[in-house]
């Protein structure tokens, strides 16, 4: 029986040791909780009175170190800043899984090794330029303006609640994932930094057009790093470095023409203007489906009313320069 001021709540935890279990399965632990008790407080008690086999990874406690990620009811965030109470009233239940994206060492610990493999490739750090050498012994000085270009990048705090949440990571491991571009951003506006130009060159095939622009990392994200948009003013640079080079860029420059004549897409342009013919002929069948379904597509839509407010965002848009 509950104490006053205090809830019954259910835990379904996942469990799985790869050395020893064929599947993963969950098991239910019922603890008698506040309401404002942190999910990593609840953890630590099922593993100290219920079941001392339960493993985690956490340090902390305060969301500082980020070691705590997990995914409570469907969503990456930090166990020790998400409080029990919402999620029971939410869902009748609190679930707990180890962050997606990573492979499983044990319950719910994850090997972070592609998370830091993908994170060095971008070398997310201070290049120097040879032909302006850093002073040596002393301090960079920077102004506030030039420190304020970072945004909010020097919160994270590389708790990969990110990369968990991220479907790109999902789609391609390849994927560099949010915290690393986030991370990329504040060197390439750094102006000590003297390799700007070749890392938006680097990163500007594949890997960072697979950014979907869900926001999902947004969400995620613990310390409202905002990494979504992070790499929004990445594709930004690096459209302005080197131009719609590839199928995203060109995507993305053909959507917003699109819409800027007539106020609505223009789907069946949108497509030659994103591949070249010969690009286009192994989409063809998935084309011709389409159509099927949806004949309209071959329609070249008409103007919507009023096109000549949107004219008028897109110059104000034109304006704004990418940080």
């Amino acid at each position: 029986m509950a104490v006053a001021g205090t809830l019954t709540i259910p835990f379904d935890v996942y469990r799985f040791d790869p050395t020893k279990d064929k599947e993963p399965r969950y098991v239910r632990y019922t603890l008698d909780l506040a309401p404002h008790t942190p999910v990593l407080t609840a953890l630590l008690r099922i593993r100290s009175e219920i079941d001392p086999g339960l493993t985690l990874r956490y340090s902390c406690r305060s969301a500082i170190c980020g070691s705590c990620s997990m995914v409570v009811n469907s969503k990456s965030r930090l166990a020790c800043q998400t409080p029990v109470g919402p999620e029971f009233e939410r869902h009748g239940r609190v679930v707990i899984d180890p962050m997606r994206n990573l492979p499983v060492l044990r319950d719910l610990v994850v090997d972070m090794g592609s998370f830091w493999g993908n994170y060095r490739k971008l070398e997310p750090h201070l290049i120097g330029d040879p032909d302006h050498p850093l002073p040596k012994g002393e301090p960079s000085k920077m102004t506030p303006q030039q420190v304020d270009a970072f945004r909010e990048t020097p919160r994270c705090i590389a708790c990969a609640a990110c990369y968990s949440a991220c479907p790109a990571v999902e789609a391609d491991p390849e994927f560099p994932g949010p915290m690393s571009l986030a991370k990329l951003f504040r060197f390439v506006v750094d102006p000590r930094d003297g390799a700007a130009q070749q890392r938006l060159l680097k990163i500007q095939p594949g890997g960072l057009w697979l950014c979907l622009r869900c926001h999902l990392c947004t969400e995620a994200c613990p310390k409202d790093v905002q990494p979504s948009e992070r790499i929004r003013d990445l594709k930004e640079m690096a459209i302005a470095v080197q131009g719609a080079t590839e199928h995203g860029s060109k995507h993305a420059l053909g959507f917003k023409e699109n819409i800027r004549q007539r106020g609505q897409l223009n789907e069946a342009k949108l497509i030659r203007q994103t591949y070249t013919p010969l690009e286009a002929l192994p989409l063809l069948p998935q084309a011709a489906r389409l159509i099927r379904k949806k004949p309209e597509l071959l329609k070249s839509p008409r103007p919507i009313e009023g096109v000549e407010e949107v004219e008028k965002l897109y110059e104000l848009l034109d304006e704004e320069k990418p940080t």
